[in-house]
């Protein structure tokens, strides 16, 4: 009896080289996997889907023009949509750290692709029959001009499910909060130290603001991502690529996405460079920078309870501490703290990936797309974590805002239009100086009768 065999030979043009037998993907693909087994940072299946998205439109487009048969293109569309359905998440493994164009990845889709068609077609798997994974289903592309075009596209529909939705439902659970707390007057503080009152409301709704900042800024910087450099194949030039291809695969791929995308004014730019994508990976990080300081601030606003600010009741969702009984730690704050300080790292490496480009190509598509589709993940699953577990559970604690605000020596403030600054800061001195409150230190000093005092110092009006 012979052996059944765990492998089948597959042929690129290095030669033969041994894959899985059950595995979809081919030779190319199986190189990768044997050259590049670093880390475990896997292709995101994201950026799969948007290339898988371009080899479908590629086809219509490529029969459209007269370019490949029905057939072709029936199996190309046919198999393209079982991916995008999930039904082959497993092959594609290849990592991240791989040639900088991608161009592996883009053969692992080819080589997918080609391999069901073979099964469909009752082919040997590996035989290019009916499909070869080059001449048909790279049809009219490169991975230099279809990589890039995956990124944005990914970037972009990442951004629109995941990161705008859940940067809306934090911002309005911070506006339901405003509203609600708008009459709470409490202690403002600058530098850390006492200063005017402000109300809770208020001061939740510079968080708010902070989120809708960021939101608009990311649309802004979204706009150049629908721009794409399909058609411009090997360096732009759109060698092997008829006239009318880009829009007639982009056309295709609006109708699937339900975005507006553009051929590329110069593809020339977008393939050499990726500032567009460092951009929007920019305001990504300047997201993360406003949720950074949101996140500290409610840690600081919940300190406590004895010995802090304690202004704000945050969820007790676990025991903070494994010797300290009793002790709740504003964990949530920390771990969004944690992912705005990893997308701040990615950014910048994404910046670095950006500039590293030489010539017609710039070689680090699979990090630059790994990060911002992680950053975009985080992001978004961060927001609403941060959102369900602490913010909407989140409670003003009246008692110790009462206290802080009476007790503050910069109500003297509102003086100043009325005795000069001088003299409220001679006020503020002695109050402090002898543990009295300010009235006590106004009348004191004989600068003006407690009548004239109270009149003055209504709290509600300094808000």
């Amino acid at each position: 009896m012979h052996e059944k065999k765990d492998f089948r030979l597959e042929k690129d043009s290095l030669g033969l080289i041994k894959v899985p037998e059950d595995a979809l993907w081919g030779a190319q693909t199986q190189r990768s996997i044997q050259n590049f087994s670093i880390g475990d940072d896997l292709v995101p299946i994201e950026l799969i889907y948007a290339i898988t998205l371009i080899k479908k439109a590629s086809s219509i487009a490529n029969f459209n023009l007269g370019l490949l048969n029905k057939s072709k293109k029936n199996l190309i569309v046919e198999i393209s949509n079982e991916i995008l359905n999930g039904m082959y998440d497993k092959h594609f493994p290849l990592k991240i750290w791989q040639t900088g164009s991608g161009t592996q990845t883009n053969m692992n889709v080819n080589e997918v692709i080609s391999n069901v068609a073979s099964i469909k077609n009752k082919s040997e798997v590996g035989s290019h029959s009916p499909l070869h994974p080059n001449d048909d289903i790279n049809k009219s592309q490169s991975t230099n001009d279809t990589f890039p075009a995956a990124i944005q596209i990914s970037v972009v529909d990442e951004i629109h499910k995941k990161l705008l939705p859940a940067i809306q439902l934090l911002k309005d659970e911070f506006d339901a909060k405003s509203k609600e707390w708008a009459d709470i007057i409490k202690i403002g503080r600058t530098h850390f130290q006492d200063a005017v009152p402000i109300s809770l409301g208020q001061e939740i709704s510079g968080w708010s603001k902070q989120l809708d900042d960021a939101k608009l800024s990311i649309l802004s910087s979204l706009e150049a991502l629908y721009y794409l450099p399909i058609g411009g194949t090997a360096v732009g030039t759109g060698i092997n690529c008829p006239f009318d291809f880009s829009e007639e695969a982009i056309k295709i791929i609006n109708k699937d996405t339900n975005y507006n995308f553009k051929k590329s004014e110069n593809h020339y730019s977008l393939m050499a460079s990726h500032h567009v994508l460092a951009n929007i990976m920019c305001q990504l990080k300047n997201l993360a920078g406003s949720l950074f300081k949101i996140s500290n601030d409610i840690k600081i606003l919940s300190s406590g309870p004895r010995a802090g600010i304690y202004e704000l009741l945050i969820p007790q969702n676990e025991p903070g501490s494994s010797i300290m009984p009793g002790k709740v730690n504003p964990t949530q704050c920390e771990s969004l703290s944690m992912i705005c300080t990893q997308i701040m790292g990615l950014e910048y490496a994404v910046s670095i990936a950006n500039c590293s480009g030489t010539l017609q190509m710039n070689e680090y598509k699979p990090l630059i797309s790994f990060n911002l589709i992680k950053s975009i993940k985080l992001l978004s699953e961060g927001l609403i974590n941060f959102k369900d577990k602490l913010v909407i559970g989140m409670k003003p604690n009246l008692k110790s805002i009462k206290i802080n605000l009476e007790s503050s020596l910069m109500l003297v403030t509102a003086l100043v239009p009325e005795i000069g600054y001088e003299k409220a800061a001679e006020i503020a001195n002695l109050a402090f100086k002898e543990s009295i409150n300010l009235k006590e230190a106004t009348l004191k000093l004989g600068y003006l009768n407690e009548e004239k005092f109270n009149e003055i110092i209504k709290i509600d009006n300094m808000v």
